[in-house]
């Protein structure tokens, strides 16, 4: 039995996957069993941001996992002391504390864990197309009705307001609202970057009520759109900020920033054992590391702009729109972008959907401009048929 017949054999079926194998992988290349050779822009779904098996990463995990592979945050850790001061440090004055999980969903959990903690209030406002996780109350705040349905009735107390309409957010903002949670750039919902008054408005109506302000860096943070995190782009302080995929550079891992003036936690009202582990904090300081070193914030803003505009350039009747900030970037084509990313992996191009018809690209952001000269080839032969 082969691989892909074993694992489709015993999988619990929720994932549609794609018919090929994946073994091996360096900076923005992945590789199959086959042997054949991919420009990844899947990126693993934005986590591979510094690309696949950096030496400096691989090296940081091996030696840690000689020496301790868990240690719970009810002991003290080195790793996790050195992580905490280097992410606040990216972050900035204005945040001064971090809770550490174990995916960008844990992470969107207890970041509305503690705006309902801190304010006592239960409203939670999330904007239309938005998408922010599958457990239950990450799920409350995604819009989808397709990941939506299945599971209701969800945890009360969450509505939608539209993305990037500041009347609409201002009419449904008052004083039993708890927090409001948006993405800077809007992902799955097929790559809407946030206006910066929308999100400048957003803090400031928030302020006004005493309701928190979260926003969710899942897949827009670590570099991805040309800022460290892509609400810096609008010039704001988000009283919480949700953080996950890319952290560890492909290490399973998740956090919380909050702002200095967030009201106090206690003990006891939140909590995971794998939370902040030494193998996952080695990996997420060579990571944070490795983007500063090699200057991956300025890379993806000139990248970024270099790859959309080529796919601007492309003469397609098949293309409706090019949108993105930095390297996280879609297409909106007029039909259904499955066929379409199944022909580009012919060509040798590893591409996201995002919606029924948006193709995605989430390169790693050491992609070099010849790797982004290929894939917008690839892109040009595929549209064009």
């Amino acid at each position: 039995m082969d691989f892909m017949t074993m694992e489709q054999t015993f999988t619990s079926g929720v994932y549609a996957k794609r018919e090929m194998t994946l073994v091996r992988g360096q900076g923005a290349l992945l590789y199959d069993d086959q042997g054949n050779e991919y420009i990844d822009c899947v990126g693993g779904q934005g986590t591979a941001n510094i690309g696949h098996c950096q030496p400096a990463v691989v090296q940081a995990i091996t030696e840690q996992i000689n020496q301790l592979m868990i240690c719970p945050e009810i002991f003290y850790h080195p790793n996790r002391a050195v992580f905490y001061q280097n992410l606040l440090q990216a972050f900035g004055p204005a945040y001064n504390r971090v809770f550490l999980c174990n995916s960008g969903t844990e992470a969107v959990e207890a970041a509305l864990k503690f705006a309902r903690f801190a304010t006592g209030r239960q409203k939670i406002l999330a904007a239309m197309r938005c998408f922010h996780g599958r457990t239950m109350g990450a799920l409350s705040a995604t819009w989808n009705k397709h990941y939506r349905t299945p599971f209701l009735p969800l945890v009360p107390e969450f509505d939608h307001f539209a993305y990037n309409n500041i009347e609409k957010m201002e009419a449904m903002i008052d004083d039993q609202t708890a927090a409001v949670i948006l993405e800077a750039v809007q992902g799955e919902g097929g790559i809407y970057p946030a206006d910066p008054a929308f999100l400048q408005a957003a803090q400031a109506l928030c302020r006004k009520h005493g309701a928190m302000l979260v926003l969710d860096e899942v897949q827009s943070g670590f570099a991805r759109t040309g800022q460290m995190f892509a609400y810096m782009h609008a010039g704001i302080e988000p009283d919480l900020v949700a953080m996950g995929k890319s952290i560890a550079a492909g290490i399973p891992m998740g956090a919380v920033a909050l702002r200095k003036e967030f009201a106090d936690l206690q003990p006891g009202i939140h909590g995971t054992t794998f939370g902040g582990n030494p193998v996952a904090t080695a990996a997420a300081i060579a990571s944070l590391k490795f983007i500063q070193e090699n200057h991956l914030v300025e890379n993806a803003a000139e990248l970024g702009a270099y790859f959309q505009d080529g796919l601007r350039a492309i003469s397609s009747p098949q293309i409706r729109e090019v949108r993105g900030l930095g390297l996280m970037i879609g297409v909106e084509i007029k039909s259904k972008v499955a066929p379409t990313l199944a022909k580009l992996a012919e060509e040798g191009v590893l591409a996201l959907p995002a919606g029924m018809n948006v193709l995605r690209f989430l390169p790693p952001l050491v992609i070099s401009k010849e790797q982004i000269d290929q894939v917008l080839a690839a892109v040009a032969r595929v549209l064009a048929e």
